[in-house]
């Protein structure tokens, strides 16, 4: 699976983990070039605290475009290290 935005593959994996139709790829998958940290946060009731990330790509900026759980709760320990992707990103085979 390849994360895309703006023409660039931002993450690229055959591990993924599908959780409510998102794909969450491995961390060590992601071209962590084009992530910035966000101040952002918000909580899933399951899943815990999430953070996020900016995306940045040949001068473009998509806020909060990335998310990730730094310490998930316990349902939901098989997406730590792991990052998914919305606002725009093209997820594709």
């Amino acid at each position: 699976m390849k994360a895309i935005w703006n023409h660039e593959v931002i993450a690229e994996s055959d591990e993924t983990i599908v959780i409510e139709n998102n794909h969450y790829f491995p961390l060590q998958s992601v071209n962590k070039e084009y992530l910035i940290e966000s101040a952002t946060h918000t909580t899933c009731p399951w899943k815990g605290e999430a953070s996020y990330y900016t995306l940045e790509v040949d001068g473009r900026s998509n806020p909060d475009a990335a998310w990730y759980y730094p310490q998930p709760k316990d349902a939901a320990q098989n997406i730590k290290n792991y990052i998914a992707f919305w606002k725009g990103v093209k997820i594709e085979a």
